[in-house]
């Protein structure tokens, strides 16, 4: 997978060079078909990869929840106040005398068009299938429903089916159209000139922050951080090429089993980061929001960046695990409290997006760090239901149905790396 992916981003950068503008407009027609299947499926998933997650956790549902969004906003906050740190300690020098100019071209306006669009429209939006997967999950929990639950677990496994069969594959195609059209971008020279500097150190920290969230997790999980890091690198390329985190769930659940991460804890905690967890793209986002106030000469009190910090990390987990989510979702402290006028706000999501798939690979491949650490300390507490519990239940009369289920009636696709329940070393 990761060899299809580095050659897709090799192939749209090389013939983003000579590609006739028709030609292109075909994989871009193919991308805007695709991205809205993505967009209308991407509920749907989490809905079905949460909910029978939730409900496996039984009474320790909200302990387990409680303490995957603690660790992730704790990551998400920490990403900010090292990218506060650094902005200190380096715009002084690295942009010294150099001018805010927020005369930039909008960068979507300059890429190419498809031939066509098919809107697919969600069946609802991704907070609100995080919270009905919540809400049912938890319901389940209290009502005993094992019917219920056997759907759910069904559920799950027709979506695992269209992930494996149908979207991983397309995936190297999506994302061989998404460089094509960034290669061919008329208006990506503006922001690149207005903003380049930091935006090369926006993805070098990102790197760096990454690096130590391995070093961590590594350290309480007892692996290898490297190792661990090298497993998630098919996550982070595909990130690369779609610039969401909701889309890129499958390769980074695929990736976090590698790391003999036991299954119901990484399928309960990649969904849910993937929408909670925005590490790379607070990062980024600081840089940007203290690069332009430097430029801009504004006043800002220690007091207020550290608040606008913490407020940013609850803005972000209500963005959307899309293209952009986060900055979109980011513009309104801007405004209120830092006084970000419409150009300086306009310029902050420029430069979001010309990088944007940096910051994404990061959220993904971080909340890979944080499966570990988690599994580090729920492995084989949150309990998988076995052939053996539906036949004994089916026998006490709990069931119900009286039918005998087949390993192969809850197993998940076969080329989905398969760990059973290990206990924390």
């Amino acid at each position: 997978m990761l060899f299809r992916i580095v050659v897709a981003i090799i192939l749209g950068i090389i013939c983003s060079l000579f590609f006739p503008t028709w030609l292109a407009r075909v994989f871009i027609t193919f991308n805007s078909l695709f991205s809205n299947f993505l967009n209308f499926f991407v509920p749907v998933l989490i809905f079905a990869l949460i909910t029978p997650a939730i409900a496996s956790l039984g009474r320790g549902a909200g302990k387990w929840l409680g303490i995957t969004t603690g660790v992730a906003y704790g990551s998400t906050v920490l990403s900010g106040l090292i990218a506060y740190g650094v902005s200190l300690a380096l715009y002084p020098t690295l942009l010294a005398g150099d001018q805010l100019n927020t005369n930039v071209d909008d960068i979507d306006e300059g890429g190419l068009t498809p031939f066509f669009t098919i809107e697919i429209p969600a069946p609802f939006e991704v907070m609100t299938a995080l919270v009905l997967a919540f809400c049912v999950g938890l319901a389940m929990t209290a009502v005993k429903s094992d019917t219920l639950f056997k759907v759910t677990l069904d559920f799950e496994r027709v979506i695992m089916k269209i992930i494996t069969s149908f979207v991983i594959p397309l995936l190297p195609l999506f994302i061989f159209g998404m460089f094509l059209n960034l290669g061919m971008n008329d208006n990506l020279g503006s922001t690149l000139s207005a903003f380049g500097k930091v935006l090369i150190l926006a993805v070098v920290m990102t790197w760096i922050y990454l690096l130590l969230q391995y070093i961590v997790a590594g350290a309480i999980a007892r692996k290898n951080p490297f190792t661990a890091l090298k497993n998630m690198m098919p996550a982070y390329f595909t990130a690369l090429g779609t610039s969401s985190s909701a889309a890129t769930i499958p390769v980074t659940l695929q990736s976090t089993l590698r790391n003999n991460v036991d299954r119901n804890v990484a399928g309960f905690v990649i969904p849910l980061n993937a929408t909670i967890h925005l590490a790379g793209s607070m990062m980024k986002l600081t840089l940007y929001a203290f690069a332009i106030i430097y430029m801009a000469n504004m006043d800002i009190s220690l007091g207020l960046s550290i608040g606008f910090i913490f407020m940013l990390g609850i803005t972000m987990i209500a963005a959307p695990g899309v293209p952009g989510g986060a900055v979109m979702a980011a513009t309104g402290l801007l405004a209120s409290m830092i006084g970000f006028d419409e150009n300086q706000v306009a310029l902050m999501i420029a430069a979001y997006i010309v990088i944007d798939s940096f910051g994404t690979a990061a959220n993904v491949t971080g909340d890979g760090a944080i499966a570990l650490i988690i599994n580090r300390f729920a492995a084989g507490k949150i309990e998988a239901v076995t052939v053996e519990d539906y036949e004994e239940k089916a026998l006490a009369g709990v069931d119900g149905g009286g039918e005998s289920f087949g390993e192969e009636d809850i197993v998940q696709p076969e080329d989905l790396p398969q760990h059973k329940h290990e206990k924390p070393e």
